[in-house]
């Protein structure tokens, strides 16, 4: 409970699975929470959407929930919120949804992707936006939208990302940052502005785009409708956000030059923060993706995402049993040696990663036998997830113009499996430290509120005044090497073996 005096800060955190609303003290205390499970619709195999209405009613349930837990609600001085990335809402003259949310994760966009690459060309697209590009993305969804639901399309006035529409539904301003703006394949990165003439090439109007804003400008104070909604008091100032990740690593203290963050959740997230762009057709041709968070100046990184690491996890405990305790499975799997006694597994649930983005890869355990049972199932996951950051952390590392890396830093709910970090660490040979601040995205959001309602003259002031909380987790020398050789021998040649069965399943499923 809160009764310090101190203001507070809120940060709502839009997550794959779960919409988090916390509130903090300015040196990072977590003071109440509150927390929905996230809406999503399957409308056909493949596809996965929200409704924006049912966003917004959750989102502002968990802030109800959580100054709830207050004393006193009014303390709270400043709000950010932060979302995954490639999923935004289109809205007609009147702020109503013209369709809904197409899940970040949703591939459907993939026939516009490939008309776009012919039409501009990836390297073209590339160069301006720092992104290939991938059916994700924000304006391939918008080219969906104009092509399958063209009234939809017609009806559309503009594309707020979910973080900016959550934002704008508490303060009735609408803007974005660089972070999500990356999201969209329209953002031309080195000049930080709009790409007005890659989005017009594709017949998008680029005015459907908000203004772009630093992180952590003030947008505006509560609505009094939304202060009804959300227990907020209407002189909290809403402030620009940003991408999940990216606010994730503001506050695990991850901006520095050559260091690698890595955030652990449904889905994962490996980012190198760089001085300046890279300049390396090959990183986006292989799915490495580059950004920047604006604050007092531009922060660029060079990331990849591991699309479903915390969702194989996810997806093993609830095959095994839902009911079964995660501790119970992790002692279980910590007893297996390692090398899970031969048995490997491919994490590509969805699509595959980089630097191997084969939209038809899937999953598959292979060296199955009889005995083995969920101890050696489980461990053989995490040591997936191992090998598949180790290859997305290699391919980076092949590019010229990218830092040596000085230190890596986890964050995200899954980084509190010790087991995974001990893996980890031993697999990348280098340590491991830990964020003990589990919520370092809702954190980072809090932190942008902070900036925007004053709260912090700046963000210098407000990162040195946290108490996050960390320990280190070192490799295992003794079983680095048979890691190594299992990462070289075996995991990468049966991840390139299978990329070309999968493609033949493809071909003939779609034959017979």
């Amino acid at each position: 409970m809160s009764g310090r005096g101190d203001p507070l800060l809120a940060g709502v955190d839009f997550g794959t699975t779960h919409i988090r609303a916390l509130v903090f003290a300015p040196d990072g205390t977590l003071v109440a929470e509150g927390g929905a499970p996230t809406p999503i619709d399957h409308p056909r195999p493949g596809w996965a959407q929200h409704d924006p209405e049912a966003l917004w009613r959750c989102a502002a349930t968990a802030l109800k929930q959580a100054t709830g837990r207050l004393d006193d609600p009014r303390a709270i001085a400043g709000l950010a919120v932060a979302s995954v990335g490639e999923a935004g809402v289109p809205l007609d003259a009147d702020d109503r949804p013209t369709h809904p949310v197409i899940a970040w994760y949703d591939t459907r966009a993939q026939a516009e992707c490939d008309w776009l690459t012919a039409t501009l060309g990836a390297d073209r697209v590339a160069a301006v936006t720092g992104c290939a590009p991938a059916p994700i993305f924000g304006l391939c969804k918008l080219l969906w939208l104009k092509r399958n639901e063209p009234d939809a399309y017609r009806r559309t006035v503009r594309w707020l990302n979910v973080a900016d529409f959550l934002a704008w539904r508490l303060c009735g301003v609408a803007a974005t940052d660089f972070s999500l703006a990356a999201r969209t394949l329209a953002v031309d990165l080195g000049r930080m502005c709009w790409a007005d003439d890659l989005v017009r090439g594709v017949g998008i109007d680029p005015a459907l785009f908000q203004p772009l804003a630093a992180n952590g400008t003030r947008l505006g104070t509560v609505t009094p409708a939304a202060a009804v909604a959300t227990g907020l008091p209407e002189h909290c100032v809403v402030g620009v956000g940003g991408h999940d990740h990216i606010v994730g690593a503001l506050a695990a203290g991850a901006w520095q030059t050559g260091t690698l963050l890595n955030s652990l959740g449904t889905a994962e997230a490996v980012l190198l923060a760089l001085d300046r762009p890279v300049a390396e057709p090959a990183l986006s041709r292989n799915g490495y993706v580059q950004g920047a968070m604006m604050l007092d100046t531009p922060h660029y990184y060079l990331a990849a995402a591991s699309f479903t690491c915390g969702a194989s996890a996810d997806w093993l405990h609830a095959v095994v049993g839902e009911d079964l305790p995660y501790e119970t499975l992790i002692a279980e799997a910590a007893a297996v040696p390692a090398g899970s006694h031969g048995v490997h597994f491919l994490p590509t649930l969805r699509v595959g990663n980089p630097p191997h983005p084969d939209p038809t890869a899937r999953g598959a355990f292979i060296g199955l036998f009889p005995e083995a049972g969920r101890d050696v199932l489980y461990r053989a996951v995490l040591e997936a997830l191992a090998y598949e950051s180790r290859q997305i952390l290699d391919g980076m590392l092949e590019a010229a113009d990218v830092p040596p890396i000085d230190r890596l830093r986890a964050i995200g709910g899954l980084s509190r499996n010790r087991l995974l970090i001990e893996i980890k660490a031993t697999v990348f040979e280098r340590p491991i430290t830990v964020v003990e601040m589990a919520e370092s995205t809702s954190l980072g959001a809090a932190i942008l509120g902070g900036l925007a309602a004053g709260v912090y003259p700046d963000i210098d002031t407000a990162l040195d005044g946290l108490d996050v909380g960390e320990h280190t987790v070192a490799p295992d020398p003794a079983m680095a090497p048979g890691y190594d050789r299992r990462y070289g021998e075996i995991y990468c040649r049966l991840h390139g073996a299978a990329v070309g069965l999968h493609q033949a399943i493809e071909r003939i499923e779609s034959e017979v």
